[in-house]
Order: C-alpha cells, then structure tokens, then sequence
C-alpha cells in the first residue's frame, strides 16, 4: 500500500482556541504574550490584530502603540500540546494514526482511508471544513511524505495534493525554509541567494554537507522520501476501543446490531485473553451530517459474554437516531474489570449472588428500568438503624459486619415519622398509636431494645425499640426517645414488617 500523509497548519491555533472559549473575543485585537528578556512579547495572533499590525515577536509596548484597543492576555505555558491533542483525537475519526507537531500542527497517516470519503480530495475538503466549522483557521496538505505535506500546507499557495511521488516538483518552487532548517542555516542560504528549494536539488550532497551541514540533507532525505523519520501517534487514555468504518451509511436497526456485534466480538476476545471484562461501554455512531450519537450500557459483574452484552445493547438500539447514515460505529471500555477463569466441571455452578444467570438477569432488567432502580445492601458499622446500612457498589463486593442478629423491619424508614401514643402505664409497651390521623390498637408487643445514640457524631437521648402488632395484623417498628419520664420523650415510627 502507498503511503500517504496528511499535514494540518493551524496559523491562529492559541488565539483561536481562545475565542472558541469566548466569543466575544472574535472581533478584537487579541494577542498573547510571555515575558522575554525583561519585556512582554507576543507569542500568538489573532487575525484581527494581525489586520491591525501587531504580530508575532513584537513588544507589546510597540504593539500598542501601532493598535487600538489591543487585548493582551498571558500565554500560557503547555496550552498549544493541550489543544493539538484534543483536536488530534477528534481527528482520529478519519485515520487511528495522529501525531502532535508542535508548536502548531498536526501530522496523520491516511494510509487507505480516503476512499471512504469519495477519495483524497474529499477527505481533505471535509477535515478541513469540520476544523474550520470548529472555529479554527486550519490549513492542510496530502503527500508521500509527513515533512512534503508540511511544507505544501504552509507554504504553498496551491495544490494541497501532490500527486504520488510528486515531492521534488511540489518543493521545487518553495522557500528553503520549508525544509524546516535552523535559523542561521535559512539565513545563510537567502544571503547566496537560494529562494528556492529547486537550486538544492540539483547540487552534489557532499558539497551542501560540506557548506550547510549534514540537517540539510536529512531535511531534504525526509521530504523526498529517501530518509526516515519518526512520529510519535496519539494515544488514548481508553485501555480497550474498537472501530468499525462502514463502506456505506447504515441507516436501519439491523445493520446497526450487525456493527455492534462485529465491534463485541473483537472487543470481548481482547478482553477475555487479559482476564478482564465489561463493567460500563459506550457506544459512539458518528453520522456524516457531522454529529455523533451514543448509547451506554452498565453491567452488575464483570462480563466479556458476547451475547449478553449484545442483549444489553439491543434494549439501546431504538434509542439511536441514523438520520442520513452512520459512517463510523466505534465501541469504548469506560470501565472494565478482573475476572476469574471459571472451572470446568459440572460441580462448580456458581450459586447465590455469584451466579452469572443472576448477574445477566439484573442487567436486563436495569436496562429496561435504568440501573438507580436496582440496589443492593450491606451493613454499616453503625448504631443508629437508618445509617447502619450502606448502598453496595457490585454484586462482589463484601460486607465489613454481620448484620444484626435481632428482628429488623423489612421497610425502613429514612426519616422516623412522629406518631401519638397512649400507654397504660408510661415505661411499658403503648396500646394505641395514631399515624397519619389513622389509629391502631396494639394487639401484641416485644420488646424493648435499647439502642444508644452515637456519642462521637451528635448528641442527644437513646432509643427503645417496640416490634407491634395491631389489631389488623400488622407488624410495626416503634421506638420512643428518651427515659419514658423525660420532658422530651416521644414516639416514632421507625419501620415494617413483612
């Protein structure tokens, strides 16, 4: 396959990501700049004060005085790396290969990519059109070579494609100083007089080592394809991402699941030889009217089943607007996890809460209801009944305590509700309790069960417990606060029972 390279220029990269975050900045003089040699210089541009004459390594005092109105903010150090790589993994929707070039562009590798987007030209227009719609003034250029497209991309004034093995007539009519050489060296070759690359081409090599040193033929080996030169892709922070690149738009339901289950089977056989497996994964359909459409699904264990998730992701389907077409389906590991290998023997089903089937069921169900409505429970190493109780973050995780030995109600009340009560005699059980303008007669009692406040949260009085019956055969969860005889003892309703 032919190599071919994409460099992308953006001339106002600081000042334009600026202004992405302020537009209001749009129309004005905008420049940043850094303390040089005891002075402020400018180290970015925005066009409109470019238009106004205050450029690049200017003073600002000078800029000034040459520009009304001129908003000067500091550059801060590390901003150009930052924005090249959030471009740079937008830009990986049209080829996995990015690389940052700093201080200000950004070279990819669209080996067999193109066609995808009706060829080169296509390709360049829409990339370009997409940075441009983004806010950012972005020049590109296709050649055979990163450092021939990077030349083409600043400093040629037309034809951003140089056709296959182009490079020597696409550079010929160049500056030298698109070859990327040190200060001094373009210095020295404008004062012999080469204005252009043409000259350099047809001079021995040993005589432009001999004269300029040997990064000049390295520069010019790398731009005509002779000589290597190494760039540093782009990584992703996600440990597991799968792409799938469609030859035409998918637009129905069907080919949807067929894209989906194509990236699960790549995603989940990585997973599996890494002992790993699925917690939550998203799935991104970028359209190519320009938006991106995603759906997620979460799992309760650990999971790289193919067809379980592929059950999770079916419940997502309809949620997924096609429109014209979806160009590019890719599938990312938000969360993943360890897992076990399972023994293979008849005798090793999991039972309880490590039983798979369960595991599967439950995200079924929470695709349909959204997981906040599925929650499980552990202990709390805690006195007071409505903290003793904590949300458990998977159906693996572990208890701290035991939960408690004496009867608990099945609905626990977050907040104890007041309630009336009358006794026959002030320390014993009550027999009636009005909740709610309702009354119950006590039938039966148990009780009581003393439970103490937590001294070293807050204060106040201890608690004593009731399991009741009434009259119509429910069980309730009754306390009183405080000694029976206290100023401020009252009654409660804590909970029920089945």
């Amino acid at each position: 396959m032919q190599k071919r390279y994409m460099a992308i220029w953006f001339r106002h990269l600081l000042t334009d990501g600026l202004i992405r975050r302020r537009p209001g900045l749009k129309d004005q003089p905008l420049v940043l700049a850094a303390p040089q040699k005891n002075r402020m210089v400018i180290t970015a541009s925005s066009p409109v004060a470019e238009r106004e004459g205050a450029f690049a390594g200017m003073a600002v005092a000078d800029a000034r005085a040459a520009t009304i109105d001129l908003i000067v903010m500091d550059d801060v150090p590390g901003m150009a790396a930052k924005l090249l790589r959030l471009i740079g993994i937008g830009c990986i929707r049209y080829t996995p290969i990015v690389s940052i070039h700093l201080p200000d562009g950004l070279i990819l590798d669209i080996s067999g990519c193109t066609h995808l987007w009706g060829g080169e030209r296509g390709y360049l227009k829409e990339l370009v059109n997409r940075l441009r719609s983004g806010g950012f003034n972005a020049r590109a250029a296709i050649a055979d070579t990163p450092a021939a497209a990077w030349a083409v991309a600043r400093f040629a004034k037309k034809n951003p494609i140089v056709p296959v093995g182009g490079q020597a007539n696409a550079l010929a009519g160049l500056p030298p100083a698109a070859l990327r050489l040190e200060p001094e060296v373009n210095d020295l070759l404008k004062k012999l007089g080469f204005s252009t690359i043409a000259p350099l081409l047809t001079i021995a090599p040993q005589a432009l080592r001999r004269r300029f040193g040997q990064n000049l033929l390295t520069r010019l080996g790398q731009a005509l394809g002779t000589g290597d030169e190494y760039w540093e892709p782009i990584s992703l922070p996600v440990n597991y991402m799968e792409w799938l690149p469609c030859m035409e738009p998918v637009r129905t339901a069907p080919g949807i699941e067929i894209a989906i289950h194509t990236l699960l089977e790549k995603t989940c056989l990585r997973l599996q030889g890494d002992g790993k497996g699925i917690r939550k994964a998203v799935l991104k359909c970028h359209r190519i009217d320009g938006r991106k459409v995603q759906v997620a699904v979460s799992t309760t264990r650990a999971s790289h089943s193919v067809s379980h998730l592929m059950r999770l992701f079916k419940l997502q389907v309809a949620k997924i607007e096609p429109a014209l077409g979806i160009e590019l389906f890719v599938l990312e590991v938000l969360r993943f996890e360890d897992m076990e290998a399972p023994q293979e023997a008849l005798w090793a089903e999991a039972k309880g809460l490590a039983d798979a089937n369960l595991a599967e069921l439950l995200d079924k169900i929470a695709g349909k209801v959204g997981t906040d409505a599925i929650k499980r429970y552990l202990p709390a190493e805690h006195h007071w009944p409505e903290r003793a109780v904590r949300v458990a973050g998977s159906l693996q995780e572990q208890p701290e305590t035991q939960w408690p030995q004496l009867p608990r109600p099945i609905r626990l009340l977050p907040i104890p509700e007041p309630i009336e009560v009358m006794a026959l005699v002030p320390d014993h059980p009550p027999k009636v309790f009005t909740f709610k303008n309702k009354r119950h007669t006590i039938a039966r009692a148990d009780g009581p069960e003393r439970i103490g406040r937590e001294w070293w949260q807050d204060k106040g009085e201890h608690r004593d417990y009731y399991v009741v019956e009434d009259t119509e055969g429910q069980r309730y969860w009754l306390f009183r606060s405080g000694h029976y005889d206290g100023n401020d003892a009252r009654w409660y309703l804590h909970g029920y029972f089945a």
